[in-house]
């Protein structure tokens, strides 16, 4: 069973920048991505990745702020976000699965799941 290992995260103020890690053991996915689930609220989608990059697919809510990035000798995503503000508070899990574009994991759920790390905004 493959193994989504995330590193990164933690407090920021609102208006900074954060980055979370996720690195894949033993398995080489198509398709790396993150979800984030805020308290009270439903599970979302956030970014996706293809190998290669060369399908990526961001949600509307991050657009423009968050960048995800790949490193498939690593088996490692990035992603990094930008101009965070307290609605980008929840925790974020690195997903994983054999999508041939970044759209289609946005549409499903995943099978694969890091265990999560956390990511406030606040001041």
């Amino acid at each position: 069973q493959a193994q989504l290992v995330e590193s990164g995260g933690g407090l920021v103020h609102p208006g900074g920048s954060l980055s979370v890690s996720c690195t894949s053991s033993e398995q080489t996915f198509n398709c790396m991505g993150w979800f984030r689930q805020a308290p009270g609220k439903e599970r979302e989608f956030v970014a996706a990745i293809t190998w290669r990059s060369r399908s990526v697919h961001y949600s509307d809510s991050v657009r423009g702020r968050f960048f995800i990035s790949r490193d498939d000798d690593k088996n490692t995503v990035t992603l990094q976000m930008n101009s965070l503000s307290p609605e980008d508070t929840a925790m974020y899990y690195c997903v994983a699965g054999g999508y041939l574009t970044a759209q289609a994991m946005a549409r499903d759920t995943p099978s694969y799941w890091g265990q999560g790390t956390q990511v406030s905004v606040s001041s």
